[in-house]
């Protein structure tokens, strides 16, 4: 798996072959047939052990956030690093590119910790959790995507260093979990 995954991170999606996996770990065409059965299911296992990692970066996520209120940067740090050098940016990419959402389940369970995390760290002086929580964590995610995504490129473009975007999303996760207001339901 640790080689399909680095030929998905170096060469996308079409570099996930049994061919090119077989050539790089040393065996034949055949002994991956195998054990995959096809290169289809090859690329399903990675996704599942993809889909894993990014489920267990979520859950040190959440045990950052529960023990330290204060912990934006943490929180940023974590999910960019899952999206980039963890390679969830390429497989969020290959899986909505070819329409196979359903690897994404069992990320859900983690995601919903998550949520569950912010709110009790972040809960009002009443007791009642922020309905936002969500929100925000919609735009982390789509930030440490484009970023994994485009992100060089676009910092180049812009005159940005590589940590920009992490300070962007670390400076304004806060207000968005403390000044949106959870009466008007837009976000």
């Amino acid at each position: 798996m640790a080689c399909a995954r680095q030929l998905l991170l170096t060469q996308g999606p079409n570099g996930v072959t049994l061919n090119a996996v077989a050539r790089e770990i040393g065996v034949t065409h055949g002994n991956l047939i195998h054990h995959f059965g096809s290169a289809a299911q090859l690329q399903s296992a990675l996704m599942g052990a993809m889909v894993r990692d990014l489920a267990k970066a979520l859950e040190t996520a959440v045990a950052h956030v529960r023990s330290d209120a204060n912990a934006p940067r943490a929180l940023v740090d974590i999910v960019f690093d899952a999206f980039d050098e963890g390679g969830a940016g390429q497989l969020a990419a290959w899986i909505a590119l070819s329409n196979r959402y359903e690897h994404l389940e069992p990320v859900r369970e983690a995601v919903g910790d998550l949520v569950a995390a912010l709110d009790e760290t972040v809960r009002s002086a009443d007791g009642t959790p922020p309905q936002h929580i969500p929100s925000a964590l919609l735009l982390l995610t789509l930030c440490a995507f484009g970023d994994a995504m485009i992100g060089g490129p676009l910092r180049a473009m812009l005159g940005r260093d590589a940590e920009s975007a992490r300070r962007i999303a670390a400076h304004l996760l806060p207000g968005l979990i403390d000044q949106i207001d959870i009466n008007v339901n837009n976000y």
